[in-house]
C-alpha cells in the first residue's frame, strides 16, 4: 500500500516541482483557497493558538494573521516540493545568508557547530547553506512512516550535500562524528513540544509556561559546540534571508538552560514582529495545563 500511494503521488509532485515560478505560486494560491475555505485544515487549532498568545488582539486581527499564515504555509509546503528539481543557482538566489563570512571564519578555525532552527519562515531551503561552505551539514528529522516518502525526503535534502539523521539516532551519530575528520554543521528544529514524560524543563514561551525541547542544548554542551540560531526572515514570496545569530561560543561552560532560553527569546521576537510566518497549526502549547513532573525544572 505504501508503494502504491507513493507511485500515485510522486509523479504529481514532480510535475508541480517543474512548474514555472508564476504558475507555481498561482497553484499555491489555489491550494490556499481550497485548504482555507473548503477543508478548513486545523483552523480551530490555529485560531486557538493565536488567541492564546495574542489575547490583546481583536478578532479581526487574529483572522488576518490566520489568513496570512495559511497563504504562507501553502507556499512553504510547495517550496519543499520545488526542492525536488530546483537548481543550485536558484536555491542560493532565493535563500540568501546575510553573514556567510561568519561561517567562513568558523570553517577556517576547524570548529564543528550547532545551528538551532525553528518552524518559522523557511527551514526547508536552509540546505542552500551547504552550497556555500565546506561544512558537512547534518539535519535531525522525524522519520516518516511511509518508507518511500522517507527516502524521498532523504533525496531532496541530500541533493546539495546534506545528510539527515532520524532523531532517535541523533545522539549516537553526532557523537561518533566528533572522532572523524571533516567539519560538521548540525541543524535541529527545536520548537517542538516534548512528550510529557520527557518534559524536564519548563519556561515561558510567548507568555505561556510550557516544556522546552532540550536536545540541541544537551548536544551542544556535551560536545562543546559553538551554537547559533538561524534567524530566517521572509523578504517576499519565494525569497528568504537567513542570519547566523550567536547564542554561545562556549557551550560547555554556559549556564544550564541558557541556550534554550536564548533560542526561545530570539524566536519569540521574530514571531511577535511577523506572526504569520510561524507554524500555528501544530499544538505547541498542548501541555500548558498538564501537571508538571516533580523532577522538572521550572524557570
Amino acid at each position: 500500500m505504501q508503494l502504491l500511494i507513493y507511485s500515485l503521488v510522486y509523479p504529481i509532485l514532480l510535475v508541480i516541482s517543474k512548474l514555472p515560478w508564476k504558475l507555481f505560486y498561482a497553484f499555491s494560491t489555489g491550494i490556499f483557497l481550497f485548504i482555507y475555505y473548503v477543508i478548513g485544515y486545523r483552523k480551530k487549532t490555529v485560531t486557538n493558538n493565536l488567541k492564546l498568545v495574542f489575547p490583546e488582539k481583536t478578532d479581526q486581527e487574529i483572522k488576518q494573521i490566520r489568513v496570512d499564515f495559511y497563504k504562507h504555509i501553502c507556499d512553504m509546503f510547495l517550496e519543499m516540493i520545488k526542492s525536488i528539481s530546483i537548481s543550485e543557482k536558484e536555491m542560493i538566489r532565493r535563500f540568501k545568508v546575510t553573514n556567510i563570512e561568519k561561517l567562513y571564519e568558523l570553517e577556517a578555525k576547524g570548529e564543528n557547530i550547532m545551528v538551532i532552527m525553528a518552524h518559522y519562515a523557511s527551514y526547508e531551503w536552509a540546505n542552500a547553506i551547504d552550497l556555500q561552505t565546506g561544512f558537512q551539514a547534518v539535519g535531525v528529522y522525524k522519520q516518516i512512516h511511509n518508507k518511500y516518502f522517507d527516502r524521498l525526503v532523504h533525496r531532496i535534502r541530500g541533493r546539495f550535500g546534506s545528510r539527515i539523521v532520524a532523531n532517535r539516532n541523533a545522539m549516537k551519530v553526532i557523537t561518533e562524528d566528533q572522532s572523524r575528520d571533516g567539519l560538521y554543521m548540525y541543524g535541529l528544529v527545536s520548537d517542538q513540544t516534548p512528550k510529557l514524560h520527557k518534559a524536564t524543563f519548563w519556561t515561558d514561551f510567548m507568555g505561556i509556561k510550557a516544556p522546552a525541547f532540550m536536545g540541541a542544548e544537551v548536544l551542544s554542551k556535551r560536545l562543546n559546540l559553538n551554537t547559533y540560531y538561524l534567524q530566517v526572515e521572509k523578504v517576499k514570496r519565494g525569497h528568504y534571508e537567513a542570519t547566523f545569530v550567536t547564542i554561545t561560543e562556549d557551550s560547555k561552560n554556559c549556564d544550564d538552560y541558557f541556550i534554550v532560553k536564548k533560542y526561545l527569546g530570539l524566536l519569540e521576537k521574530q514571531i511577535r514582529n511577523k506572526p504569520e510566518y510561524y507554524l500555528w497549526s501544530h499544538r505547541r502549547w498542548k501541555h500548558r495545563n498538564a501537571p508538571i513532573p516533580q523532577d522538572a525544572i521550572v524557570d
